[in-house]
This record gives C-alpha cells, structure tokens and sequence, in this order.
C-alpha cells in the first residue's frame, strides 16, 4: 500500500452496478481536480472474445463446463497484482484496453495509429499518463486473491469498494443488461450465470470480506424468481446498505445529518434510501479523497 501512490479498486460482478461507484469517483475527481490512471478491469482479461470463446469449447469437451470469465484461466490475475504493486511504488505502470464496439475501435485505432482493432480484442500495452494522483481499477476482480498461485492483489490495494447487489438483484440486473446492450435471450444469461457459479462463488464473493466499504443494493419488492422479473427493481424501491470494514474514525452523525432517511442498522453499516445511492457514495468518499491526496502531499 502506497500514500504517495495510492491505488483504488472497485470490484463486483458483471452487473453488479459498478459503474455508478465509477461516475461516483469521477465526480469528485473533477470537482477536486485530481488526475486518475483509469484501468479497466477487462483488460487484464487473458483471452480475447475468439479465444474465450475456443478455450470454453474445449474446456467443455474435455469435461469442464464451468470455464469462466471469472476465473484464473480467463484472466492475468498476476498482472492485475503487479500493475497496483508498481504504481504504487513508482507512480507508473503499464495499460491496454479491451475494445467493447466498433466506436471504441475506432477511437483506439487512431490512438495507437492502427487500422486492425476491431470488437472483441486487446489494445496494445502502453505507459500510463505521467504525473497522476492515483490508480483507478474498476472490475472485476480489484481485490483477488489465488491462493494457489499466490497472487493477492488485495494487499496492494489503499482504498477497496465494493459493489455487491442481493444475488437475485444481481441477477435480474444482468439478465436485462444483457438483453438490452447485447441482445442475449433470457436463457443464454442464465446459463453463463450457471457456468460462472463456482468460479463466483471461488473468486469474486471472497473480495467483499477485503474492501473497506461495500454497497450493496437489496430491492423492497419480490425478487424471489429472479428469472421472470419483468423489470429491474427502481433505485426507490430499495435500500442501499453501507458497510465499513473499520468503522473507527467514520463520521456517521455528519452522513445521518446529510442523508436523509438514513439509519444505523450495525455499529459499522449505514442503510440510506436506494434513490439516495450516487449522493450517498459522494458523501462518503469525498473526505476519503481529500485526506488521501493530502496524505500524499505529505
């Protein structure tokens, strides 16, 4: 861990929400001017989409129908750790990019002065910006841990959050996601959802006992069959619940002033009503911010 460097990494499931902790933290970086190394969690996949997909096939033939994004087969989990050991010893590392779309192509081949980056593959490796703040992880696996292999990038991680809905909110999330942005059928979700199981349950549920905050989201309307649920749960038919691993030094009569309807359920969690989720996160880690640069000025 790294004052002079310091590494954040927000972790969760594919379609956990991760991205509203991201626009989050962009922006307090904006209004606090602070310069953030932005990596992106796919990156650091070690398969592109045909290989993914070929090495799933053969993983199935050869008996094993759980190969999964989730796992170290699919993933550099040794260079996630040494991405956030290096930044955070000499403000620098290596980054690529997973190109998502045909617009992210496009922008990626005028970057890197290519003409062959298409959907579905790697950018190549380059320096980050000189001179940043901070490294900023957002993905999947921010604070894994392989035991053995023994990587733990967890170790090298100065602030961790997590992003972990209710499970079966966390499914219905990625069944309409998945519908709407990649046109997958109900069916087809469930059916990564099933093959991902135990690499989700090896892999990713152990990183929200290392994060120092959790988010989670839990609905106040039926979600017990996940699987026919017409529409996501909306942001005020839920409560968010906010749990600080070391509550020691965490201001909550200053958030139960400024958040309304918020309550203590825990001597370490605050539930804040869900529509209040983004206000909330803003709340709560812009001081985490400000001391951290400050530490870092030091």
């Amino acid at each position: 861990m790294s004052s002079k460097y310091p590494v954040i990494a927000v972790t969760g499931s594919s379609g956990a929400g991760t991205t509203t902790v991201k626009r989050a933290f962009e922006n307090i970086f904006r209004r606090e001017k602070i310069s953030a190394a932005v990596v992106e969690g796919d990156s650091l996949h070690s398969l592109d989409r045909m290989a993914f997909r070929a090495a799933a096939a053969e993983a199935g033939k050869n008996g094993n129908p759980s190969f999964s994004h989730f796992g170290p087969e699919a993933n550099h989990f040794d260079k996630i750790e040494e991405m956030f050991k290096t930044y955070g010893e000499t403000g620098m590392c290596k980054r690529r990019y997973y190109v998502h779309s045909d617009v992210e192509a496009d922008e990626h081949n005028k970057h890197f002065k290519l003409t062959d980056l298409k959907p579905g593959v790697f950018t190549p490796w380059e320096d980050i910006e000189k001179d940043t703040d901070l490294l900023f992880y957002e993905g999947l696996h921010g604070l894994v841990k392989d035991e053995a292999k023994g990587t733990d990038a967890a170790r090298y991680v100065d602030l961790g959050i997590g992003v972990v809905p209710v499970v079966n909110l966390e499914w219905i999330q990625k069944i309409h996601r998945d519908k709407a942005e990649r046109g997958y059928s109900a069916e087809a979700t469930v059916d990564t959802i099933l093959r991902r199981m135990p690499d989700y349950i090896k892999y990713i549920t152990p990183q929200f006992s290392r994060t120092h905050i959790n988010f989670q989201r839990v609905a106040t309307v039926d979600t017990s069959n996940p699987f026919i649920a017409r529409d996501i749960p909306t942001p005020d038919e839920s409560f968010v619940v906010i749990r600080f691993r070391d509550p020691k030094g965490v201001d909550f009569p200053y958030m139960l002033n400024m958040i309304p309807n918020s309550f203590m359920s825990r001597a370490n969690t605050l539930v804040v009503p869900g529509g209040k989720m983004s206000h909330s996160m803003e709340i709560i880690l812009a001081p985490i911010m400000h001391d951290m640069i400050q530490n870092k000025k030091k």
